[in-house]
């Protein structure tokens, strides 16, 4: 909701003036066609200049991503989390301020910017890592695909308001949502549970089969092992001692758990894509059909509303055929046409315009969403680790942190090929799709292998049915 505003109030900063009625005691030229735009982006760079302040925060954001993981295994997460929401917040307002203060000057946005990506790098780490804590991997890819729909949901509350006033005092585009930013940090100081164990509930199964755990109740990995028939307050504090004792894995320690390297590579061009859109497509769609600020914002919000769909979509399908890597590859080698598609056709009307941006959202956002969510968690809890949660932040943090370096890419990049025209933005769109699937190919061969096993077993163990 937070980052939202200013791809809203890209195309209030600078738009054509000539279409705009000069007020009575106007002192500007009737062919001065920047009078109305917000220096310094009323000149003809303004462009350069947007992707700036998007990359400001982008990069920020990327560089950030890789040390807060570190912290958020080491410190309470609801302080941590508390923290750096009301920081958030106030970053974010301090950007609408520049409206009130009447500041033109391009440092103090990019400044502003890049502290709200520092202090923003709080969050996805820390949210996964406790919703990890309290889910198990059974239907993880379900559960987070419905959780993960909060992404799409604030993208959409940050279009809607801001475009309540982008056309008149853009300031409170910025302002508003830092301010309910602000406050949902102090619900959170209050309300949020780390784990389960602190209110007397079990910890998940994060892998393999219960009845293995118990075949094994001195495993020093593991901890001591709970007897079924202990009263509760047993069972809490041996979960209690058995979550103390490991240790917060190492950056590179975490790298070497099987997939974090491949699916880290492949969010970097999923989320260059997804973030590209976030920044730029209500200013692609004033430009191509010459909406308003605040038309093209709501419209936007279709992309995010597919965005939910694909999801929940693709975490369910993940969970069905036990395929994370696989859903997410076929997502991507359907999303490449599907926006050469929009671009090509989507404008031709409102209602194709509708559809297209409901399926894009759908197939960009379903890899995006997976990877961040339940492949994060899948692999912060991996058996290699035997029983060690406490890389989930880190890990979590390694795979984020390499797709916000792609996050700051895209705009950067749509910034400076845009002048020669948005057909070729979509190309380097698609190229960056096709290139996050093709880094997948491994993961999704390993996926086959273990279903034709699957199937082999299966089959073995009907033909020995049959014989007995």
């Amino acid at each position: 909701m937070s980052r939202k505003p200013i791809s809203v109030v890209k195309s209030r900063l600078h738009h054509n003036c000539s279409e705009v009625i000069q007020p009575v005691n106007s002192t500007h030229s009737l062919n001065d066609t920047t009078w109305c735009n917000w220096a310094p982006f009323d000149k003809s760079n303004y462009k350069e200049l947007l992707g700036a302040v998007d990359n400001a925060f982008l990069v920020a954001y990327a560089i950030g991503m890789f040390i807060s993981g570190i912290f958020g295994e080491r410190l309470p997460l609801r302080y941590y989390l508390t923290a750096g929401m009301l920081l958030s917040g106030l970053f974010t307002s301090l950007f609408g301020l520049g409206y009130f203060w009447n500041i033109h000057v391009l440092w103090y946005f990019v400044l502003v910017q890049i502290f709200n990506g520092l202090v923003q790098t709080t969050g996805w780490p820390a949210v996964v890592s406790c919703v990890g804590n309290w889910f198990g991997k059974g239907k993880r890819g379900l559960i987070m695909g419905i959780w993960n729909s909060h992404t799409s949901v604030g993208n959409i509350l940050g279009s809607l308001l801001a475009g309540v006033w982008v056309d008149q005092q853009w300031g409170l585009s910025f302002v508003v949502p830092g301010v309910i930013t602000a406050i949902m940090g102090i619900i959170t100081f209050f309300f949020l549970i780390e784990y389960p164990e602190d209110v007397d509930c079990s910890p998940p199964q994060h892998h393999g089969n219960p009845e293995e755990s118990q075949d094994q109740p001195e495993d020093p990995a593991n901890g001591p092992s709970c007897n079924k028939e202990s009263s509760l307050e047993s069972a809490v504090t041996c979960s209690k001692e058995a979550s103390a004792q490991p240790s917060a894995i190492s950056f590179f320690g975490a790298l070497r758990i099987p997939g974090v390297v491949e699916f880290s590579l492949c969010l970097l061009f999923a989320k260059l894509v997804s973030y590209t859109f976030l920044y730029w497509l209500p200013l692609y769609i004033s430009n191509v059909v010459h909406f308003t600020a605040k038309e093209a914002g709501d419209l936007s919000t279709l992309f995010d509303v597919g965005g939910i769909i694909g999801g929940i979509l693709a975490g369910l399908v993940s969970d069905y055929i036990n395929g994370r890597a696989t859903t997410c590859c076929v997502m991507l080698i359907l999303a490449a046409p599907m926006m050469f598609l929009y671009n090509h056709v989507g404008q031709r009307g409102i209602g194709i315009s509708i559809v297209m941006l409901l399926i894009c959202g759908a197939l960009v956002n379903g890899p995006y969403a997976l990877i961040t969510t339940a492949v994060s968690a899948d692999l912060g809890t991996h058996k290699s680790l035997k029983g060690n949660a406490k890389a989930l932040s880190t890990v979590t943090a390694i795979i984020d942190g390499t797709g916000s370096i792609g996050a700051a890419l895209g705009p950067l990049l749509a910034g400076l090929i845009s002048p020669t025209g948005w057909n070729n933005v979509f190309y380097m769109l698609i190229a960056a799709d096709v290139l996050a699937c093709l880094l997948l190919c491994r993961l999704v061969y390993k996926e086959i292998l273990a279903w034709k096993s699957s199937l082999s077993k299966d089959r073995g163990s009907n033909v020995a049915l049959t014989h007995a």
